[in-house]
């Protein structure tokens, strides 16, 4: 039971780490991108190509996948993204899905189809034994690099001008301006930083998850999950929502996997009947 908890924590964190750049440029932005995983696969790829054909190690793998797929998506977010700020949501659902199936097209005629197996460093390979709870290395290894995330992400949002800066720019952009605040470069940064995060996700969950060019699809539903159980007006609420849904679908798929992802779903309807603006959403924010 312990063993099950304990890879579902590590499963959740991914989903966080993959699903907390969709709720900073939905909830901060209110722009609906889709192809969010589209960035996660690019930054799974990337670590696959600088290992396997550079020879880079996998620590250094991580932080470049998050430095070049978050220059993609500053590139992309200053030509195409910015001139659908202001368009109805379902614009935006068509650009990004559109989008999406562009980059599977792309990654599977450059790629191929197969899956791409990313090799861990010995130190990361294996299990430990914790007071009869077996613990998988690489799994220890994601909780703490998603929990230290998690503290640093809340506290630019709180407790950094930029924050201050980027809160202002979602509630009112013309007062914001007007007070001398770059909405356009604030924007752009965020951007780029949650396009960077999905990159590290793909990175760090590639061996957990599996990479091949569906990947965008495969994943987006579990994405929408996190951010609309957890609310979008805050880290924390995608993070504990990452947390429940990712133990909850690791013991449905090991108690009852005649079900397979139903519990998972069985769970965010059940949630969002109850809470339909998400579970951790503040009173009056919709």
């Amino acid at each position: 039971m312990l063993t099950i908890l304990f890879d579902g924590l590590a499963y959740g964190m991914i989903l966080f780490v993959l699903a907390c750049g969709l709720a900073v440029t939905l909830g901060l932005m209110n722009f609906v991108n889709l192809a969010h995983g589209a960035f996660a696969m690019a930054g799974g790829y990337i670590t696959v190509l600088l290992m396997s054909r550079a020879s880079v190690p996998f620590l250094l793998c991580l932080p470049i996948a998050f430095a070049i797929t978050a220059l993609i998506g500053l590139l992309l977010e200053r030509t195409l993204y910015v001139w659908l700020y202001s368009r109805p949501h379902l614009d935006h659902v068509l650009f990004t899905i559109g989008l999406v199936f562009m980059s599977i097209a792309a990654v599977d005629y450059t790629m191929g189809a197969q899956q791409q197996i990313i090799r861990l460093p010995v130190f990361l390979q294996g299990r430990l034994e914790v007071l009869g709870v077996s613990i998988g290395v690489y799994r220890l290894f994601v909780i703490l690099v998603c929990g230290v995330l998690v503290v640093v992400l809340q506290s630019i949002l709180v407790f950094t001008r930029f924050g201050s800066r980027l809160r202002a720019a979602v509630d009112d952009q013309r007062v914001a301006r007007g007070l001398g605040i770059d909405v356009d470069a604030v924007f752009a940064i965020t951007f780029a930083a949650g396009s960077g995060l999905a990159g590290l996700g793909g990175a760090l969950g590639a061996e957990i998850l599996g990479l091949d060019p569906t990947f965008p699809l495969k994943f987006m539903i579990y994405f929408l999950i996190v951010v609309t159980v957890g609310g979008t007006t805050s880290i924390t609420g995608p993070f504990l929502a990452a947390i429940l849904l990712g133990v909850a679908d690791v013991a449905g798929k090991y108690y009852v996997p005649e079900l397979g992802a139903f519990v998972i779903y069985a769970l965010m309807v059940l949630v969002l009947l109850w809470r339909p603006h998400g579970l951790f959403t503040r009173r009056g924010a919709r």
